[in-house]
């Protein structure tokens, strides 16, 4: 789920103590590290905003994306970002035109996702070849500062989770690496498709940091990391090669929980992601609703002292009359009621 910047501003202060907000942050329920997919936010988000919302949802570990690390160290716009801004131009053009050709009444909306122009993939080629100038020679002194600023705060960086590595070459590669370590990560997680899950274990050996590839639940896609078996693939390629599990994915697409799998391959995992969903490729639901054991999952987590986050990625539909982060104050809440 996305939200907005407004949603940043809008955290029910009845949802979390006034001590949370004024002490460091502790997420560490029962042992286990609770932490979030960052930025969450629809916009491309600030690292202040950030980590503005992590202390006020009062976490202390973070899976933070690379996009709001490099812009504040001065990167050239993401490509990723650069998409995603070009998209919503679009769509607010369409809209117009529709509200235009409708005389004010509804427009007419297409469900299929509009086809990049050559103009536009022109600009997202240009802004990868310009990120990757940057990478390159950027300095890991920016990102030691950067790390400083989130662990003086209370937050520590514990994944960092960069886009599109399968186009990276070598020393984007390198640099992808040297930076986590820089800000004082653990691990890397990423979604690339899993015949280049070789190449890029073959670098996190080189670096020493496991990489944590994300399951979804195409479990048809040979590409996809949404099996037990596609995981485990990946990991006969190299001892560095790890499973990002999305325990909502896993049930939606497999049918069955995931603890076993995480039981067998816990030394090998970099974090879960927590969500809610039902079986057989069902929606994303509250959590509770839905058919994933998040309980469960934590419980296991608090009993065999598994080190690694459980990381909250919230992705159903915001009830009404709530927001953004009063639901994310009550996936909080949630997990620390199912540890303590």
């Amino acid at each position: 789920m996305d939200y907005t910047r407004r949603d940043l501003g809008k955290l029910s202060l009845g949802a979390l103590s006034a001590a949370t907000l004024l002490a460091k942050p502790n997420s560490r329920f029962g042992g286990v590290h609770i932490g979030i997919n960052a930025p969450f936010l629809r916009e491309a988000n600030s690292a202040e905003e950030v980590l503005d919302a992590l202390l006020k949802l009062g976490l202390s570990t973070v899976e933070l994306r690379s996009q709001p690390i490099e812009a504040s160290l001065g990167a050239p716009e993401n490509p990723r970002s650069l998409r995603q801004r070009l998209r919503a131009e679009a769509r607010n053009r369409v809209s117009r035109e529709g509200d235009a050709a409708a005389g004010g009444g509804q427009p007419r909306r297409s469900g299929r996702r509009r086809e990049i122009t050559p103009e536009e993939q022109a600009a997202l080629d240009a802004a990868t070849e310009e990120l990757r100038k940057w990478r390159i020679s950027a300095s890991m002194d920016g990102f030691k500062a950067f790390r400083k600023k989130y662990e003086d705060a209370g937050v520590g960086i514990d994944i960092v989770k960069f886009d599109s590595v399968d186009s990276m070459v070598d020393d984007e590669l390198d640099y992808m690496f040297e930076s986590a370590k820089a800000l004082g990560a653990r691990f890397i997680t990423c979604e690339p498709p899993l015949s280049t899950t070789k190449r890029i274990g073959a670098f996190a050996e080189k670096h020493k940091i496991i990489v944590g590839y994300h399951g979804h639940a195409a479990v048809d896609n040979p590409e996809a990391f949404a099996t037990p078996e596609s995981f485990e693939k990946a990991m006969s390629y190299s001892k560095y090669n790890g499973a990002n599990v999305d325990i909502g994915h896993f049930i939606a697409g497999n049918g069955f929980s995931p603890a076993e799998f995480i039981k067998k391959h816990h030394d090998r995992i970099t974090n879960l992601h927590i969500k809610d969903r039902r079986k057989d490729q069902g929606a994303n639901a509250p959590w509770g609703e839905g058919d994933t054991p998040i309980k469960e999952i934590l419980q296991l987590m608090k009993r065999e002292k598994y080190d690694f986050m459980a990381t909250i990625e919230m992705q159903h539909r915001v009830p009404e009359g709530s927001d953004a982060m009063t639901e994310l104050a009550k996936c909080v809440q949630y997990c620390k009621d199912a540890l303590i």
